[in-house]
């Protein structure tokens, strides 16, 4: 009768034709992870660009409040030339100022990394700010969409 071979090597690991896995295994595995992350990334990448999208809303409304708070102290809006950095730092004309009105003392920038336009007066409005979307283009759809205080 012969010895059966011994399935540990002699320090004690196991060696044997099932130790591991093959690379068929590995490449399933692979697939799978891909078929995946094929299926989750578009939907995670549409959430990002509508949560761009209200990040925009929100910020462009802050700006109307912070705008009302500076027509209240000095009896008018920014004009266009003094645009939105006007609610961050006192402007040079010696009107009253009760500000800042907003914190960002930097540029003022959508979630895209574009300027905010600001002109006043605008159209049939007192003041109107725009962010021209993902696209940086005015019109467009979607999340290209310019975005429109009220």
């Amino acid at each position: 009768m012969t010895p059966r071979p011994n399935p540990r090597s002699r320090d004690g690991h196991y060696r044997g034709d099932e130790a591991g896995f093959t690379l068929v295994e590995l490449l399933v595995v692979l697939a799978i992870i891909g078929l995946i992350a094929g299926i989750v990334a578009p939907q995670v990448l549409r959430y990002l660009g509508a949560a761009k999208v209200d990040t925009a809303k929100a910020q462009i409304k802050n700006f109307e409040s912070a705008l009302e708070l500076f027509y209240i102290d000095t009896g008018n809006y920014p004009t266009t030339d003094q645009g939105l950095a006007a609610l961050a730092s006192r402007p040079a004309d010696g009107a009253p100022w009760n500000g800042p009105y907003i914190k960002n003392s930097g540029t003022f920038l959508d979630p895209w990394g574009t300027p905010y336009q600001y002109s006043s007066p605008a159209q049939s409005k007192p003041f109107e700010i725009i962010s021209l979307g993902k696209d940086k283009k005015p019109g467009g759809r979607d999340q290209d969409a310019d975005l429109l205080s009220n």
